[in-house]
C-alpha cells in the first residue's frame, strides 16, 4: 500500500502543532500495513517520537481488563450473570444516590438488584466517573471521598447513579472487574495480563508501573490553551506506590503493543499461532449488551479532564463486554459495528472485523476529546481505508 499521503497527514499535524507528537499505526490479520511517528515527545526541544514511544493509554487499559475477566469466564472461574457479590463482598450492598436534601446531605437508597459482571463490564452497573458527574463530585467533595486518580482503594466507593441494568454512564466499573480478575485469579492485574494475554501476544512494553528504564522512552503529557497552542503539563499518574491497579485506566503501552491486542480480535482470537482467546468468546465481546440504550454524547464537569463531545453525532451508538460499537458504516471508514474506544490523553483506536483491519493514533493531551486530534484520527482512519 501507498503509505507517502498518510505520512504526509501526520507530519502537517505535528508540524503546525496539532499535536506535540503522533504514532499512528495499522494492521490486517495478516500484518502490520502503516506506521508512522512525527513531531517530539514533548514541546518545545523533546527528542523526536519513535514508534516504540511510551504512552499512558488510560481507558484504552478497559479492553485489555475486560478480557482478562471473560478469560475467567471461559475458564468458569467468573460468570457473566452472577452477583459479583459472591466475588467481591464490597459490592454486597450497593446505594443509589437520589441527590442530596435541602441541607446538602447526600440522599442514598438501597439498590433494586444486585451488580454483575456483565453489569459492569458495558456500564450499565451504575458507577460513573465524578468528572463526568456533578452528582459524583458534589458526592466526592462532600464525602472526601478520594480522587480516583490517586488509586487509593477508598476512591471506588462511590455509590451508583441508578439501579443495575437500568441505564448507561461511562464509570469506575472496568476498576471493579480488575479488582474481580485478582480475586478470582490470585495474580496482581499485572501478573494476570503478562501470562495469559500480554505474553501471548507479545506485548512487553505494557506495564501499569513504568521502570526507570522505560521512561527514557515516555511521551510527555501536554494541555492546549485557548489559543489552540501546546504546552507541557505536569501529569504524575498512576502514582508509583498505587493502592490498586486500575483496571479502568492504568495502563502505559505503545502503540505496537496495542495494535496486537488488536489484531488479536481480527484473528478470531488467536495470536503467534496459539489460541489466546476462543472464537465464540472474541464474537461474544463484538455483540450490544445494552439493549434499546444508547451511549449519550459526553458532557464534562471537570473541562481540565475532559471536553463535552461525541463519537459520530447523529448515530446510535452501542456498547459490547469491552467496545463502543457504531451501529452503521462510516462513510470512507469503518464498517457497522466496529469495535472501538481510546484514552484520556487523546488516544483512540478501532476494530473493523468485517473488513479485517484495525488501526490507532496516539498522541499524549489533555483535555480528552480534542477536536483537533479527533480531526485528525479521523483523516487518518478515512486514509487507511483509502489505501487498501
Amino acid at each position: 500500500m501507498k503509505t507517502t499521503s498518510i505520512d504526509d497527514l501526520l507530519r502537517r499535524a505535528a508540524d503546525a502543532g496539532d499535536v506535540p507528537g503522533v504514532v499512528a499505526m495499522a494492521a490486517t490479520a495478516q500484518g502490520v500495513i502503516y506506521s508512522g511517528a512525527f513531531g517530539r515527545r514533548w514541546l518545545p526541544d523533546g527528542p523526536p517520537i519513535t514508534a516504540d514511544t511510551t504512552f499512558l493509554i488510560a481507558s484504552m487499559t478497559k479492553a485489555i481488563t475486560s478480557v482478562a475477566a471473560m478469560l475467567l469466564v471461559e475458564r468458569g472461574k467468573l460468570a457473566l450473570n452472577d452477583p459479583i457479590r459472591k466475588v467481591l463482598p464490597e459490592l454486597e450492598a450497593p446505594q443509589v444516590l437520589e441527590g442530596f436534601s435541602a441541607d446538602g446531605e447526600p440522599r442514598l437508597r438501597p439498590a433494586k438488584r444486585p451488580i454483575t459482571l456483565r453489569h459492569l463490564l458495558a456500564h450499565t452497573s451504575g458507577f460513573g466517573y465524578h468528572f463526568l458527574n456533578p452528582n459524583l463530585l458534589r458526592y466526592q467533595e462532600k464525602t472526601g471521598i478520594p480522587d480516583l486518580f490517586t488509586c487509593e482503594n477508598a476512591a471506588l466507593n462511590l455509590p451508583l447513579s441508578f439501579d443495575p441494568g437500568d441505564s448507561w454512564e461511562y464509570g469506575i466499573g472496568i476498576d471493579w472487574a480488575g479488582k474481580a480478575v485478582e480475586k478470582v485469579s490470585g495474580q496482581t492485574l499485572q501478573e494476570y495480563f503478562d501470562e495469559n494475554l500480554f505474553g501471548p501476544l507479545g506485548m512487553r512494553d505494557t506495564v501499569f508501573k513504568l521502570p526507570a528504564e522505560r521512561r527514557a522512552r515516555f511521551a510527555g503529557m501536554h494541555t492546549r490553551g485557548s489559543d489552540g497552542s501546546l504546552s507541557r503539563m505536569q501529569f504524575d499518574f498512576p502514582p508509583l506506590e498505587p493502592e490498586f491497579l486500575m483496571g479502568g485506566g492504568g495502563l502505559h503501552g505503545t502503540a505496537p503493543d496495542y495494535l496486537a491486542f488488536q489484531q488479536m480480535f481480527l484473528r478470531e482470537g488467536r495470536a503467534n499461532g496459539k489460541a489466546v482467546l476462543r472464537p465464540q468468546t472474541v464474537s461474544s465481546m463484538g455483540l450490544n449488551q445494552i439493549g434499546e440504550l444508547e451511549v449519550p454524547a459526553f458532557k464534562s464537569v471537570i473541562p481540565s479532564l475532559s471536553n463535552d463531545g461525541e463519537f459520530f453525532p447523529g448515530m446510535v451508538k452501542k456498547w459490547s463486554l469491552a467496545f463502543l460499537l457504531n451501529t452503521q458504516p462510516v462513510p470512507g471508514g469503518r464498517s457497522a459495528n466496529s469495535m472501538a474506544w481510546a484514552g484520556l490523553p487523546n488516544c483512540y483506536y478501532w476494530i473493523d472485523p468485517a473488513k479485517q483491519v484495525a488501526g490507532i493514533l496516539m498522541t499524549q493531551i489533555l483535555p480528552f476529546l480534542d477536536s483537533k486530534v479527533l480531526g485528525l484520527f479521523d483523516r487518518f482512519e478515512k486514509a487507511i481505508y483509502a489505501s487498501l
